[in-house]
């Protein structure tokens, strides 16, 4: 769930109403915080939705393939790459941070450079093969 915090998503509540929103925070009783919301009445800024009348959650965009990026870096770097779900992010050599936003830590390395180089042509790819 945390992944899809700052994604856009589609919310319906136990009572039929859907909204529509930029989901910009969550807990662990499913309260949620969304921004520009459309749908249900609501044409807001930000609407708190209870937990307990969540029913669905439906996330409206693509998923960063982080997979994918890491399996395309493993091959440039090979045993020297580890896959954090947890947190979202590719660790390099234990010192340099790839999340969905590109290299995010360890850019003072000569071997970022290479890095960056995978993660955006990486990037470029994916997002044509999205038109």
């Amino acid at each position: 769930m945390v992944g899809m915090v700052g994604r856009r998503v589609s919310v319906t509540t136990g009572d039929g109403r859907q909204y529509q929103g930029d989901l910009l925070g969550i807990d662990e009783k499913l309260n949620l915080i969304l921004g520009s919301v459309t749908g249900a009445g609501e044409n807001s800024l930000k609407v708190l939705l209870n937990g307990t009348f969540v029913k669905e959650i439906v996330l409206l965009e693509k998923p960063f393939d982080l997979r994918a990026l890491n399996e395309r870096l493993s091959r440039a770097f090979p045993g020297m790459t580890k896959l954090r779900e947890d947190i979202g992010a590719i660790i390099v050599m234990d010192t340099i941070k790839v999340t969905e936003k590109g290299v995010v830590e360890g850019m003072d390395r000569l071997s970022a450079t290479r890095v960056k180089q995978i993660y955006d042509e990486f990037a470029r790819e994916t997002s044509q093969s999205k038109k």
